[in-house]
């Protein structure tokens, strides 16, 4: 399968962080979040998830910063849960599993009704015999493609700030949320709010009197629970 993001999902230079794990999803049937290497200066803990099958057949594919979204049809659906079941009995499954020496992509793949819960790092090439069939589902997942794929426009985003400095200038806070709040934890915030800014990995560099602080949205899913 080919990407549909290669313009929002291009590979960095820095060391990736750990996967960060996206919010509960109600009827999520697969999630698949990657952790890759990024430019200098964006938030990989902002990442959108990089795939999401509902059992309703919605399906969301997450970008760097943004995301698109569609619908499988009821046999595609269950093509895809065939694979799952498949890669839930191969013999060598574990909960974490490394591909070579390599550290990443670094791959969570998580399906509550086929009982996976596991994290995967290195190139899938480097994959052992007996888990191909667990290194091609990674692999098609993360550059998954479909033809009802369009943009999607979330309802929220979750707003995240931390004081640092930021290459470049620096625009006001303008959030409704105060920026004290928002320091103290995490905020789900309305997507009116996120007009002109910069979303997913790709930060803000927001100023405050002489203080700098680094600000993310990331998009939610429709009922994602952060």
């Amino acid at each position: 399968m080919r990407t549909a993001l290669n313009a929002i999902a291009a590979a960095g230079v820095l060391l990736a962080a750990p996967v960060v794990l996206a919010g509960e999803v109600p009827g999520a049937l697969v999630t698949l979040e990657v952790a890759t290497p990024l430019p200098t200066g964006y938030v990989p803990s902002a990442l959108p998830p990089r795939f999401v099958l509902l059992e309703d057949g919605h399906v969301f594919v997450g970008g760097t910063s943004q995301m698109v979204a569609g619908r499988l049809d009821k046999a595609e659906v269950q093509a895809l849960e065939q694979r799952l079941a498949l890669v839930r009995k191969l013999p060598g499954l574990a909960a974490v599993i490394a591909f070579g020496d390599a550290t990443t992509p670094r791959c969570h793949l998580r399906s509550p009704r086929s009982k996976l819960d596991v994290v995967v790092s290195g190139d899938p090439v480097a994959a052992p015999p007996a888990l191909r069939p667990l290194a091609a589902l990674l692999r098609d997942l993360s550059a998954f493609h479909h033809s009802s794929l369009r943009p999607y426009e979330p309802a929220s985003f979750l707003l995240a700030a931390r004081e640092a400095p930021l290459v470049g200038g620096c625009r006001p806070w303008r959030q409704t949320v105060p920026l004290a709040e928002v320091l103290a934890g995490l905020r789900t915030v309305d997507a009116r709010t996120a007009y002109d800014w910069p979303t997913g990995a790709l930060p803000a560099a927001v100023c405050d009197g002489d203080r700098r602080f680094v600000v993310t949205l990331r998009p939610l899913l429709p009922g994602e629970r952060p």
